[in-house]
C-alpha cells in the first residue's frame, strides 16, 4: 500500500521533497490540517517529524493494549474509501455472524455508490479481515499485489524504476516521502538513520506503534496484507529493495528502503505466533500463526 501512496505523493507535487530537513515552502504545503491532519515537529537534532492527527491528550499513540483513538480528515477518509472499494471486490460477503461485522462495515461494502463519508478505519480493516478468509498466505499476498496494480496508471512501475533506480539518494527520498503519505495507515512515523550494505543512511522509517496492526490485531494480516506485499511490490515491480521489520512486541515497525528482504522462510515473523488476546480469529494452542502457514 505504501507503494501506491509514495507515487500518489509524487502525483501531487511533491517531486522535490528533500531527505531530511523539509523546506518551509514544503512544511507549508505539507503542515495543513486539509492535507495530512497532522503536523510536523522539529527535533533536537533539526529534523522534522510528521505526527497525525491523534486524539489522545498525548499527542502520541496510546500505550500497548490501548487503542489509539485518531482524528481523520477528509484526506484520510478518501484513502480509507478508496482501497476499501478496491478491496471490497476480493472480500468475501460479510454474514450476521460476522463477528467483525459493524455499522460501519455495512456501509462501506453496501454499493459503490457510497458516501467518502460512510468510510472509517474500522471499515477498511474489517474488508482487509475478509479478503483474508478462505486464502491462503500466498493468495491474501496476491490481492494486494493486484489491488495496488488496478490502482496505478499504465506503466507506472516503469516510470517509477527509471525516476529511482535502487540508489541511496532513492531510498533516502523514499523514506522521507513515506512519512507523511503514509500516515493515516500506519500512524505516527519518522525518518531514522540505519545500515544497508555496511553504509549508513537516512532510508529508515520508523513507525512507532502501526495502526493497521494495533486496529486489527492479527499478526496474519499485518504479514500477508501489508509486510510481504509491500516488500514484493518496491523490491520487484519497482525496482527499489524494501525490507519491513514488525515489532509485535510494542506494534512498531522499521521499513528500510535499500534492503533486499530475506525469503520468507528466514524471516523472523515466519515464525511469530498470534495475539491470542486481540485477534477474532487467533488460534492459541499453535505455536505459529496458522494464516502464515498456509
Amino acid at each position: 500500500m505504501v507503494a501506491l501512496l509514495n507515487l500518489q505523493g509524487l502525483w501531487v507535487g511533491c517531486p522535490h521533497l528533500p531527505l531530511a530537513t523539509p523546506s518551509p515552502t514544503m512544511l507549508a504545503g505539507l503542515s495543513h490540517s486539509r492535507h495530512t491532519s497532522g503536523r510536523w515537529r522539529k527535533r533536537s537534532n533539526g529534523d522534522f517529524v510528521l505526527r497525525c492527527a491523534i486524539a489522545e491528550p498525548s499527542g502520541e499513540p496510546a500505550p500497548l493494549g490501548q487503542k489509539t483513538q485518531y482524528r481523520d480528515g477528509l484526506l484520510e477518509k478518501v484513502f480509507m474509501a478508496l482501497f476499501a472499494r478496491k478491496m471490497g471486490k476480493f472480500a468475501a460477503s460479510p454474514t450476521p455472524t460476522n463477528p467483525t461485522g459493524s455499522k460501519s462495515q455495512s456501509q462501506a461494502n453496501a454499493s459503490s455508490a457510497s458516501s467518502v463519508w460512510d468510510f472509517d478505519y474500522d471499515s477498511f480493516v474489517n474488508v482487509s479481515r475478509r479478503v483474508m478468509q478462505g486464502r491462503s498466505r500466498l493468495q491474501q499476498q496476491q490481492v494486494v499485489r493486484e489491488v495496488l496494480l488496478s490502482m496505478l496508471p499504465p506503466g507506472a512501475p516503469a516510470q517509477f524504476r527509471k525516476l529511482f533506480p535502487p540508489t541511496k539518494w532513492a531510498a533516502e527520498f523514499n523514506a522521507a516521502l513515506t512519512v507523511p503519505f503514509f500516515h493515516w495507515l500506519v500512524g505516527p512515523s519518522e525518518v531514522v538513520e540505519v545500515e544497508v550494505n555496511g553504509e549508513k543512511q537516512r532510508s529508515g522509517v520508523h513507525i512507532k506503534k502501526c495502526r493497521y496492526l494495533e486496529n486489527s490485531g492479527c499478526v496474519g494480516m499485518c504479514v500477508n496484507m501489508c509486510k510481504i506485499p509491500t516488500q514484493d511490490f518496491f523490491t520487484n515491480e519497482f525496482g527499489l529493495p524494501l525490507t519491513m521489520n514488525p515489532n509485535f512486541e510494542d506494534m512498531s515497525c522499521e521499513m528500510v528502503y535499500g534492503q533486499m528482504p530475506p525469503p520468507f522462510e528466514e524471516d523472523p515473523v515466519s515464525k511469530q505466533p498470534c495475539y491470542a488476546s486481540l485477534c477474532s480469529v487467533a488460534n492459541p494452542s499453535s505455536s505459529v500463526c496458522p494464516k502464515l502457514q498456509a
